[in-house]
């Protein structure tokens, strides 16, 4: 017996909130895993995929950049899977030699070892000039001092032939903070999570390639109390190998709609390719229970998408309750697969449920 053909499925852990799950460098992959295996075909943001040193590849898996995961959800681009991308490398002016060249070696690893065709490598024309802050709630952001350069240094890159683009900007070193100690002792909140978003957000919206983002930081002092989650961070001098095996496979971004009239392309015999993922086939979207506010969940919801609430806890409430959604509460997400199967089967989550409520009968 075959399972069902897959159902297209949106996994949202958002970034720099502090999820129990998914809070960290690569923590959400066995979640990930376990819902690509169910559903047969799950998109996914690089914050959930990125273990830094560690990665996994599965080709049921789509590593599509968060903004552009959002506008996959609204039906403004299609997805299409490719066998390789050409990864452009753009490394920040602030990086000092040695820094510099561990990250090059990344690179050349990954090519030697893993095949991955990369090349070329630019560098910005000044240092990007990254900052970090905090919003009221804890929540990780930050700033880009010369975001100019960076567009800049991504338009040379793709003029050059670059199809995806991994960016390592230099972050401000921040060894002694208590905000650091407890971030690696399992309590915090990843602080260089936000300014990352904004980054391959700001670079993918502006060039509509595949974009990710790896910090270039000097390494720690080892911790004995290190958390488990925090340890793939601290196996080696960078976080680029994660993100050159995530973009080498990253699927194309496909518009479906035309700037200036906001046209519906979706239908276009030119876009009838069987291979492309389509917003209009998305089955499900799976997202922590407190943080259902981003884009693609409310893009999600408005088309009537089933929605799965996991319990992952994060310093954000922004409920089903609070925002009038309906939801299919999973208390993990092992729960959440096994909601997918049943989506996927074409078996009503209620059904498995006890007790079963009786149908009600409308008059006429």
């Amino acid at each position: 017996m075959t399972l069902a053909p897959p159902l297209l499925t949106l996994l949202v852990i958002p970034t720099g909130i502090g999820c129990a799950i998914g809070g960290y460098a690569g923590d959400g992959l066995p979640a990930a895993r376990l819902l690509a295996a169910a559903s047969g075909c799950l998109v996914t943001h690089p914050n959930v995929m990125n273990g830094a040193s560690l990665y996994w590849s599965d080709p049921r898996i789509h590593y599509v950049e968060g903004s552009s995961l959002d506008r996959f959800a609204a039906g403004e681009l299609a997805l299409r899977p490719v066998r390789r991308q050409r990864l452009g490398v753009l490394l920040d002016a602030g990086i000092e030699a040695n820094l510099r060249l561990r990250h090059l070696q990344v690179a050349e690893g990954c090519r030697a070892s893993l095949g991955l065709e990369i090349g070329p490598v630019v560098t910005t024309d000044q240092p990007l000039e990254v900052s970090l802050s905090r919003g009221p709630s804890g929540m990780s952001w930050g700033r880009l001092g010369q975001p100019d350069a960076l567009l800049r240094a991504g338009e040379r890159l793709k003029a050059l032939g670059a199809t995806a683009i991994a960016v390592v900007s230099r972050f401000p070193d921040d060894d002694g903070s208590e905000a650091l100690q407890a971030y690696r002792q399992g309590r915090g909140v990843d602080g260089l999570a936000g300014a990352e978003a904004v980054i391959s957000h700001l670079l993918s919206g502006h060039l509509g390639l595949p974009c990710a983002h790896a910090p270039a930081l000097a390494p720690l002092e080892p911790d004995p109390g290190l958390d488990p989650r925090a340890a793939g961070e601290e196996l080696g001098h960078t976080f680029l190998a994660c993100v050159l095996v995530g973009l080498s496979r990253a699927p194309d971004l496909v518009s479906l709609t035309c700037p200036s009239e906001g046209v519906d392309l979706e239908r276009r015999p030119a876009l009838a390719d069987p291979g492309l993922l389509l917003p209009g086939a998305i089955g499900a979207v799976v997202a922590p229970a407190g943080a259902l506010g981003g884009g693609a969940v409310l893009a999600c919801a408005e088309r009537g998408i089933p929605l799965i609430a996991v319990a992952n806890p994060c310093l954000l409430q922004v409920t089903a309750g609070a925002l009038g959604l309906p939801a299919l509460a999973a208390s993990s997400y092992s729960e959440a697969a096994g909601l997918l199967l049943a989506l996927r089967e074409g078996i009503s989550p209620a059904a498995l449920t006890r007790p079963l409520a009786p149908l009600l009968p409308l008059s006429s």
